[in-house]
């Protein structure tokens, strides 16, 4: 990033901005003299025919910082949007009051009504300004007409065509009657604002536990926000997760939706409970060592007129894009026009929002592949040019450097993490070296993958250099967030790694009680297998599903007309954890002591990973991360009782973590413990060897002595 001219005087030629508050910072890499987006180039040589492609990338980038600059006084100032929009404490000729303001140029009248007025919809009429923004001050001792907290307020919006209530755009709270699909926006000032009480935790590395408030529960129906923080922050935090990534908290009109149909980007999800209820949860994360990240939808929008922002100035093209490009031909949902500047505007306010109001400590952005390309990701990437040149969104990947840019001046310690598919260049490099700027991407290929070969292959089939080649196949310099199973592999229309492996046996076989059963020890045996060699070589992060910990038996399905709105499927069955009769317990013991690996070796931090060896023949993968050795044997029926194995120190090797310990559900063949004598006998280009003992389906974690 290059330094931005400071605007330190003057009036702002926008509504809703006062005097800059000073210049943005912005490091400059040590080595690099002039930044022009060039700089990716030094770790990809192969980027070096599209200089030019980087450049204008960079370049646009630049720009949009520069027009929001002169625009509002600072990218910072561009991004308090929420501070004038929507109902804000404020005065007005030296009264105190409440302003509400609202952009819709396209609009002919707007009138705000509710509680207040007794929902009369023409005496409290905004005035308009140049640039389409209305406004209303409503002052605190005007006794017929004060909102207060809880008010429960509409906006009337007269457009050429009709005149319709809405929910003002910037609303912070929802609320709707029960037994009823209307929805109203609520004035939400609490006379205290939250106390909070901790301080979020620093990490090396994130494992992230993603979960959903509302399906939280065993019992079949909604959870909340006060029942996630009593009963499942703990077991977050003692399965040894260190990140929770929170699920459809934006609000949403249809459950179903999973979140995924926004409709109200600045409200948290009423169904769940208050705003207070939000933060109380993220505060105790934060006590219990956990930072928590918001999954955030700024990739479409909801099309619903009555709650979104669909139409609300009467046109089609206020946020969004006109006509069909306008429209997601796959997800029924509007795309924003990120060319506009109160679009921009809008979203990065919401950033700023979640992060500063809610003290989320991170951001996990959906669907950033549909963002990128006009194709939407709809296509096979073949060469360079499908990711610089063709068919590319040039404001959508400038307002996600903007979004990472405004994300880490917020919090120089936020995180962030794009959802892509496609495998855009540069795209969690920093700013600086014309990359997009993500702390993180998302290894998608790693779930894709474990359900090709579960799906398509049997066991003898399986091909050692290709899973390693899977799982080490990334950008270099990147870093990716590893993962076998998100909540996309357990949607029903789906499986997770557990159903594909044992199916309908899940539900009857897998007591301790029961005898041994092929199809059961199988699954419990890949089960660990997939996850630890995942976690090994997959990535420089780690993320799980609620429940994929412990082999969850079912999948999800929210309530809906076609399942007789049930809940049956959209919740998360706990005692089959807590229950030590059953096999799930050892899942999710083996689970914990996976993430322990990270904790006690700063393994995903490590950046030496190594293939040491594989052996198509007898299924064998032995490999390297940080201090650590890694040893698999995916043969179905062979055990190799004295198999070599080329190390990368003289030293002995003992076995800090064995998938077949008692303990975990295994057979405990080899003893817990173990100590590998090293041998001064070269292999596998090593000058030191040890002998080891591994039994079928299974994998041992070594440590020196």
């Amino acid at each position: 990033m290059i330094p931005t001219a400071c605007i330190l005087s003057g009036r702002a030629n926008r509504p809703g901005h006062g005097v800059a508050q000073g210049c943005m910072s912005m490091s400059l890499s040590p080595s690099t003299k002039e930044l022009d987006g060039t700089g990716l180039i030094e770790r990809d040589p192969w980027l070096r025919p599209y200089a030019e492609a980087l450049r204008q990338r960079y370049a646009r980038y630049r720009a949009a910082v520069d027009r929001l600059t002169s625009a509002f006084g600072s990218l910072e100032a561009a991004s308090r949007g929420h501070e004038y929009f929507g109902l804000n404490r404020g005065t007005h000729q030296g009264r105190p009051g409440v302003w509400y303001r609202e952009w819709a140029p396209g609009a002919k009248g707007v009138f705000l009504t509710g509680d207040f007025n007794g929902w009369n919809r023409q005496s409290h009429s905004l005035a308009r300004d140049e640039f389409g923004v209305w406004s209303i001050f409503l002052p605190d001792d005007q006794s017929t007409a004060r909102l207060v907290h809880g008010s429960r307020i509409k906006v009337h919006v007269h457009t050429a065509t009709d005149a319709k209530d809405r929910i003002p755009a910037y609303i912070r709270r929802l609320t709707n009657e029960p037994h009823s699909a209307d929805w109203a926006g609520q004035y939400w000032n609490p006379a205290a604002p939250y106390a909070w009480r901790n301080v979020p935790p620093q990490i090396h590395s994130p494992r992230i536990y993603e979960a959903h408030v509302g399906m939280a529960t065993e019992q079949e129906r909604i959870g909340t926000y006060q029942e996630f923080t009593r009963n499942v922050l703990p077991r977050v935090a003692a399965a040894g997760y260190n990140v929770v990534q929170l699920m459809a908290i934006q609000e949403h009109p249809y459950y179903a939706s999973f979140g995924y149909h926004v409709s109200n980007f600045f409200a948290p999800s009423s169904r769940f409970g208050t705003p207070e209820d939000l933060k109380e949860l993220i505060d105790n994360a934060h006590g219990l060592g956990l930072l928590v990240l918001l999954d955030i939808v700024h990739s479409h929008s909801v099309k619903n007129v009555n709650e979104g922002l669909n139409r609300f100035d009467g046109t089609d093209h206020q946020y969004f894009h006109a006509g069909p490009r306008g429209e997601h031909p796959a997800w029924d949902s509007l795309l924003f026009d990120y060319g506009k500047t109160e679009v921009l505007r809008f979203l990065l306010s919401n950033l700023r929002y979640w992060l500063e109001e809610f003290r989320f400590d991170g951001l996990r952005f959906d669907g950033v592949t549909s963002m990128m390309y006009l194709h939407h990701g709809f296509k096979t990437f073949s060469s360079y040019d499908d990711y610089l040149i063709h068919d590319i969104d040039t404001d959508a990947v400038a307002y996600l450097q903007l979004a990472n840019q405004v994300a880490h001046e917020v919090n120089p310690r936020a995180i962030t993490i794009a959802e892509d598919v496609s495998g855009m260049v540069g795209l969690a490099r920093p700013l600086d070296e014309g990359g997009i700027g993500f702390d993180y991407r998302l290894a998608m290929g790693i779930p894709d993958y474990w359900i090709k070969l579960l799906k398509e292959y049997r066991d003898e089939q399986w091909n050692m250099g290709e899973i390693c080649h899977t799982l080490t196949n990334r950008r270099p310099a990147e870093k990716h967030i590893a993962y076998g199973e998100s909540h996309d592999q357990a949607l029903v229309g789906d499986k997770t790694i557990a159903f594909r492996l044992m199916d309908a046996e899940m539900y009857w076989l897998m007591s301790k009680a029961v005898g041994s059963n092929l199809i059961i020890e199988r699954g419990m045996s890949l089960h660990k297998m997939i996850r630890l060699i995942t976690f090994a070589l997959g990535g420089e992060g780690y993320l799980n599903f609620m429940g994929n910990e412990f082999g969850h038996p079912e999948w999800i399905d929210f309530p809906r007309e076609g399942n007789g709105f049930s809940y049956k499927y959209a919740r998360r069955q706990w005692s089959l954890c807590d229950d030590p009769l059953l096999r799930y317990r050892d899942l999710a013991t083996f689970d914990r002591e996976l993430q322990a690996l990270d904790e006690r070796f700063g393994l995903l931090a490590a950046s030496d990973t190594e293939i040491l060896h594989t052996d198509e023949g007898c299924k064998l993968i032995a490999c390297r991360r940080g201090p650590l050795v890694f040893v698999f044997n995916f043969h179905p029926t062979d055990s190799h009782p004295h198999y070599r194995i080329g190390v990368p120190g003289p030293s002995d090797y003992k076995i800090i973590l064995n998938t077949d310990d008692f303990w975990f559900g295994g057979h405990g063949i080899v003893a817990t413990g173990q100590i590998y004598p090293c041998q001064y006998q070269p292999a596998h280009g090593r000058n030191q060897s040890i002998q080891i003992y591994l039994p079928t389906r299974t994998a041992q974690v070594l440590a020196k002595v």
